[in-house]
């Protein structure tokens, strides 16, 4: 199903929002394109204005840096899961279910579809290739006064909710909820590059991060 959405990203990411205008929605399609098929530390402003054919000045008229843009897009990202788990599991009331639903989520990589501004599936490649370099940086702290990780925190709260919801007993939805979401990245970047580090196979090579996640949290929370 396609969803026709916007969301609003924290003021702090940008100078002048990106999404008001022409140029800086190209800005951001095309970032998007560029760190994904060049990796974030390869990518630099220099090349994504001689992709657009504009310059870097106008570039740094959006954004401060290219870690800024990096965050505007994982905020979106963050919202964009967010929004998929409140309309996915409306009226479910299965405990199983939900955790079924919710692991698919978080796995599943999305299709390039024309339903939102931004390619979902090269987003999704980017976060799997370089979540860790949205917050695992020196100034983490300093940055985090900003509010921009918000949108992961409030997805990690829908996650612990889910849990809480299942299992009311568990001591630890908000790690384990953290815990889920980190391992869907690193498992997925695993499969892909580092296949030593899974069990993954031939087999089971397709589903391999949404098993081994649900088999993991069926266990923790004693699911049956």
């Amino acid at each position: 199903m396609k969803y026709n959405v916007t969301f609003n990203i924290n003021e702090r990411l940008y100078i002048k929002d990106p999404e008001s205008t022409e140029t800086g929605r190209q800005i951001l399609k095309n970032a998007i394109h560029l760190i994904c098929s060049l990796g974030f530390e390869q990518f630099n402003f220099k090349k994504l204005a001689l992709e657009i054919e504009t310059t870097e000045a106008t570039i740094y008229r959006y954004f401060e840096n290219k870690h800024k843009l990096l965050l505007y897009i994982f905020n979106w990202y963050w919202n964009y899961l967010a929004f998929l788990l409140e309309i996915k599991l409306q009226n479910i009331e299965k405990d199983k279910k939900k955790i079924d639903i919710l692991i698919d989520v978080l796995t599943t990589e999305f299709d390039s579809d024309d339903s939102t501004q931004f390619n979902k599936k090269q987003i999704s490649q980017i976060v799997v290739n370089e979540h860790s370099k949205a917050y695992l940086i020196k100034n983490v702290d300093e940055i985090n006064k900003d509010e921009v990780f918000k949108p992961y925190k409030n997805l990690c709260s829908i996650v612990a909710d889910i849990i809480k919801q299942v299992s009311p007993s568990y001591h630890y939805p908000k790690s384990l909820s953290s815990s889920i979401i980190e391992t869907a990245q690193y498992q997925i970047f695993f499969n892909d590059h580092l296949k030593n580090l899974t069990d993954v196979n031939d087999e089971n090579k397709n589903n391999y991060t949404y098993h081994f996640l649900k088999d993991m949290v069926y266990r923790i929370l004693q699911l049956k």
